[in-house]
């Protein structure tokens, strides 16, 4: 069709955009990736082709987060808020509607086994369970100028176990966790992209779970959103084409739950700027009822600007509506895609998974034992040393234990992230100072010392597995004891906790 020349374009061959809305709807695309959007919004603003270059001078940058709380430092000659208010300061009203891209189009987990290590918590004692993912962000083909978050392992921190929910304490505890993991996956190239969680419930049918999320409930609930929004305000995304150099957020939230054929799906989510927005400046607060979002109401030092969303009424007309007290959180969701590899080349490739952390409930404990166990009988040959060190868990324990040095920490990252030069770093490793004396160490001290109490799974993450105890059991007590892990009173013949089954030493 074309008669021009190999270096001329015509209306036939032009390249479509990234943001065409012809071609978005029809690959059936509900929301373009945020560097089309980008481009469709520097496009508006007459600056074509490459956008990897230095800003224009004198350009105002084009992109701007929401911001529906009260300016902080007002022109205007009146005293500062809560004492004034002038409209120069006073936000807009809010009207909440979809938001055209997202940050992150797919959420690719790099092996079955990821997922599979969470699950066996729940299919052990049927408590839900909470973890943060850990990888890295790539390129997407799937979706012009995407990205996919590629999930390589989940990091489970300190937990209340609950058959209907999780109880995590945000707070300077978390976030220490969340910082040794960090320091873990930093070394191996990686960084923290999301959070998972399950929400399961057994059907009547063995083998089944129930579907409680769907069109007619709900897919994410208030508090879900809520936290999802903290999250990712505590994450933001640098832009430099953003006045404020950061805009919106890449962190991801996946939920581990039934489908409509009672088999285990995951479904994985963002939540707007908006969102994001409206938690900043303590606008909304979680309900009773799932599926809504309740409006704060204002006091005198909370201003809340009018707020309304627009909805599709039984005329097909656009409607705009009160938001307040609640409206649907489907306003504030973003959804993404998800999926495994064809081919999986998980980086964390351990054969003999170590103990995961925090699974005290289950018996599945992490000591300086379960670390001798796996690293001592693994010295003899560097193959599978590096093969034993691909373990995520058994790294953030260890790096835990402060005994290595920076060089170790960052040769046993190299171990991880050049799974083709593997054995050849781990014989690097073994010939350093830090890493021959935690070796020396593990191996003088005796089991009994590295395990106090003797309840240890063996190193193994198969969650459920008794601890037994390598000594004899202490003698009984006359009276009714108080277990000093959960407070239970159990019987003084007991040596062990009836409810959470963890020993009374």
């Amino acid at each position: 069709m074309c008669t021009h020349g190999a270096r001329a374009m015509c209306e036939y061959c032009l390249p479509i955009e990234p943001y065409d809305a012809a071609y978005l709807e029809e690959h059936n695309i509900k929301h373009m990736s945020f560097q089309a959007y980008l481009r469709k919004v520097l496009s508006d603003h007459k600056i074509r082709g490459d956008i990897s270059g230095a800003v224009p001078a004198n350009f105002a940058l084009p992109l701007e987060e929401p911001e529906y709380g009260v300016r902080p430092k007002c022109p205007g000659a009146h005293a500062p808020w809560p004492a004034g208010i002038c409209s120069k300061c006073q936000p807009s009203a809010v009207t909440l509607q979809r938001q055209p891209f997202r940050m992150v189009d797919n959420v690719e987990f790099a092996s079955r086994s990821v997922v599979d290590t969470l699950l066996e918590f729940w299919r052990v004692s049927r408590c839900q369970r909470f973890g943060l993912m850990y990888g890295r962000y790539e390129v997407s083909r799937d979706v012009p100028l995407g990205v996919k978050a590629v999930v390589e392992a989940v990091y489970e921190p300190s937990q209340g176990c609950e058959e209907d929910g999780v109880r995590v304490n945000v707070g300077p505890e978390l976030d220490a966790e969340i910082a040794r993991a960090d320091a873990a996956a930093a070394a191996c190239g990686m960084q923290l992209v999301g959070m998972v969680f399950t929400d399961l419930t057994p059907a009547a049918e063995p083998g089944k779970v129930l579907y409680r999320r769907h069109a007619d409930s709900y897919f994410m609930t208030s508090l879900e959103c809520r936290l999802a929004a903290y999250m990712q305000e505590q994450r933001p995304s640098a832009c430099r084409w953003a006045r404020a150099g950061r805009f919106g957020s890449k962190f991801v939230t996946c939920c581990v739950s039934g489908n409509a054929d009672g088999g285990i799906d995951i479904t994985a989510w963002q939540v707007s700027n908006s969102a994001q927005a409206m938690h900043r400046a303590d606008l909304v607060v979680p309900s009773s009822v799932p599926s809504k979002m309740c409006v704060q109401e204002a006091t005198a030092t909370r201003y809340v600007p009018d707020v309304f969303y627009r909805y599709i009424n039984e005329y097909k007309l656009s409607v705009t509506a009160n938001a307040k007290p609640a409206f649907p959180i489907e306003y504030l969701l973003v959804t993404l895609t998800h999926g495994f590899p064809l081919e999986p080349h998980p980086a964390f490739r351990a054969t003999e998974p170590f103990a995961v952390e925090n699974r005290q409930h289950v018996h599945n404990v992490q000591t300086l034992g379960a670390l001798k166990r796996h690293i001592v009988g693994a010295l003899d040959s560097s193959e599978r040393l590096a093969l034993v060190l691909a373990d995520f868990h058994l790294l953030v324990y260890m790096f835990g234990l402060d005994l290595l040095g920076a060089e170790e920490v960052a040769m046993i990252g190299r171990v991880v992230s050049e799974p083709m030069e593997a054995a050849q770093r781990a014989e690097e490793l073994m010939a350093m100072s830090g890493w021959q004396t935690l070796v020396l160490m593990l191996r003088e001290a005796a089991d009994s010392e590295l395990d106090p109490h003797g309840s240890v799974a063996a190193g193994s993450s198969a969650a459920g597995s008794s601890a037994t105890s390598s000594s004899a059991p202490a003698a009984a007590v006359s009276g009714p004891w108080a277990c000093r892990h959960c407070t239970f009173v159990n019987e003084g013949s007991a040596t062990s906790c009836e409810m959470c089954a963890l020993p009374q030493d």
